[in-house]
Parts: structure tokens; C-alpha cells; sequence
């Protein structure tokens, strides 16, 4: 895995310079929630990511025929702008056009959840390629799986955090077995932490969770320095893959804090959260296999190893995780 350094290195630069964007666990999700409960009347909640007092520039376009019955009553708590109001759509919502305006400017995604009296739902996903969907008025099992299995995909990639730590876990695996063994651990671990705190059974304080998954990526850095010198802990000690099994339990209420984000349709909670994880474990084969490719790119235009490159990428990595760690511990208490 010698070199996975180089891309690694990048990545951990790239987050560095730009340590607000990466210093959670998140998912840039907007929801919009409508639920109705009598015929033609939605009560609807759009929920918009904030940070502070920066608020998504995101506008709503209701259906035709749709008009308000009651004020918006908004709240802003720092992490998200929350809107209630109530709409009259008397010719219901079948066949109708629901969008959001300022999705290019955005970066993320709205997941639109319909819930109708009938007890029937549908789940649409709008970005700034689709910033569109005609509402079907029926369920769709199909659309909630495209949906959350998106936003897993979506949740992995821009989690950079994750990624470092997946990037520090493969250079302290030696061949592909140890790697995948490795992987399968981590992904076991971090999907059973994600089910059981998504469906309520065990929770932990967010700030907490980030700032142990900060410093998991630290552990795992040193473990990584250590292997480059010929002195890795988990090779003498622990093998790799019960360190990936520790610390995907932890990642896993990392997930579940964002998940809980844009919440689960509760005639389909099963197939969400299945597809949500599967969405995950697809972003992150995705990069491993990003990886792997530049490391094979790299071996055929170099012939020798670079071994100043891979120690810079782990010290890289171990910076930004502990600068990290210091600003979540700090957040705790301020």
C-alpha cells in the first residue's frame, strides 16, 4: 500500500486547507417534508443546512395550485434553518412539478418525502442536475432505495474524515487479503453502530463522537508511522483488522448523527437504512479503488518506491486529524 501515500497526501492537504469544510461528519442534505392530513392539505417542514448564521441559498418551488394557509414559522439553530407552514393544494399533488432554486450553488442535494392521507409515499432526490421532480401521488419502494443509496454515496465522498481514515488503514495492511479483511471488519463494525443508533436502541453526544473520530484517525496515523519504520503496534500486538473493527463502531454514530439529518420514511425504514449503507460501502470501494488505481499509475512511470512521500502523507494525515481533534474537544466546551 506504500503507494496509496501519494494520493493520500494530496487528500490530507486538500483537507487541511480547508478545515470547516471537513471538520464533521455530514451530510449537505436539505429536506422537504410534506405530510398530508386530510385531502389537498400538507403540512410541510423544509429543513435547510446552516452553519452559524450562513443559511443554504435555497428556495423552494411549490407545485401549482398550491397556496399557503398558514405563516411560516422558521427556526435557526446554528446547524440548520427549520420552516413549518401549511399548504392548501386542492387538486393534490399527483402529476404536479415540485423544484428547489439555488441547488448549482449549493453542493448537496434535497430529499422531498411525501406522505399522503391514503397513507401512501413517495421519496424524490433533487439536485443541481435534477433540480426538478414530478410528484407521482403513489409509493415507490424503487425511489426510496435510488434515494438514500445517493445520499450514502454522497455522505462518503464528501466526508473526508472517513476518507483519511480509510486512506491511514491501508498503509498499515501489507497484501490484499490483509486489506480486505480489513475493510469487511470496518464495514461490519460501522454498519452495526449505524443500525442501532438510527433506530434508537443506543446513542452517543455528536460532539463527543466527532472529536473520538478525529483522534481515531490520529491512533491509526501513529500505527501507520510506526509500520513505515518497521514498529506498528497492531502488527506486533492487534492485528489491523480488529483496529478497523474498533473504531467502525465508532464511525458508525458518525453516520447515524448525519443520517438522523434528513430522518428515515417510516413506511420504509428497512430498505433506507439498508440502502443508505450500501450506498457508503459503494463510495468507498469507489475510493479504495481510486487508490489502488494511482498507486498502479504510479508504479508504471516510477520504478522505485517513494518512501519521503508516504512518511510526509502520513504526518499530513496526523496534522489535520489532531488539528481536528483539538477544535472538536474545544467545541465540547465552548
Amino acid at each position: 500500500m506504500r503507494y496509496a501515500a501519494v494520493f493520500a497526501l494530496v487528500l490530507a492537504l486538500l483537507a487541511g486547507a480547508l478545515p470547516g469544510r471537513a471538520a464533521a461528519h455530514e451530510v449537505r442534505s436539505a429536506l422537504l417534508s410534506m405530510i398530508e392530513d386530510e385531502p389537498g392539505r400538507f403540512d410541510t417542514l423544509w429543513r435547510v443546512p446552516a452553519r452559524g448564521e450562513r443559511i443554504a441559498p435555497l428556495t423552494l418551488a411549490m407545485p401549482a395550485g398550491c397556496r399557503p394557509a398558514t405563516p411560516p414559522l422558521a427556526r435557526l439553530d446554528g446547524t440548520r434553518m427549520e420552516t413549518a407552514q401549511r399548504f392548501d393544494c386542492p387538486r393534490g399533488l399527483a402529476g404536479t412539478e415540485i423544484g428547489v432554486r439555488g441547488l448549482e450553488r449549493f453542493g448537496g442535494d434535497v430529499l422531498v418525502r411525501v406522505t399522503y392521507a391514503n397513507g401512501g409515499t413517495e421519496t424524490s432526490r433533487l439536485d443541481a442536475r435534477a433540480p426538478m421532480a414530478i410528484l407521482e401521488g403513489e409509493r415507490r419502494l424503487g425511489q426510496v432505495a435510488a434515494a438514500y443509496f445517493l445520499l450514502g454515496v454522497e455522505h462518503i465522498l464528501l466526508g473526508v474524515d472517513h476518507l483519511l481514515f480509510v486512506a491511514a488503514l491501508m498503509m498499515i495492511v501489507v497484501g490484499w487479503r490483509v486489506l480486505l479483511a480489513t475493510l469487511t471488519a470496518f464495514t461490519l463494525a460501522h454498519s452495526v453502530t449505524l443500525g442501532l443508533s438510527t433506530l434508537g436502541h443506543v446513542s452517543l453526544p455528536g460532539p463527543l463522537v466527532e472529536a473520538l473520530i478525529a483522534l481515531s484517525i490520529v491512533v491509526v496515523a501513529a500505527e501507520a508511522l510506526g509500520e513505515a519504520r518497521g514498529e506498528c503496534m497492531a502488527r506486533r500486538a492487534l492485528p489491523p483488522w480488529s483496529i478497523a473493527f474498533a473504531f467502525g463502531l465508532l464511525h458508525g454514530f458518525g453516520f447515524a448523527g448525519a443520517l438522523g439529518e434528513i430522518g428515515l420514511p417510516p413506511e420504509a425504514v428497512p430498505a433506507a437504512l439498508l440502502f443508505f449503507n450500501l450506498g457508503v460501502e459503494a463510495g468507498q470501494i469507489l475510493f479504495v479503488a481510486a487508490v489502488l488505481g494511482l498507486g498502479a499509475t504510479w508504479r508504471a512511470f516510477r520504478s522505485r518506491p517513494l518512501p519521503a512521500g508516504r512518511i510526509a502523507a502520513i504526518y499530513a494525515i496526523g496534522i489535520v486529524a489532531a488539528y481536528w481533534t483539538v477544535e472538536r474537544v474545544t467545541a465540547i466546551w465552548i
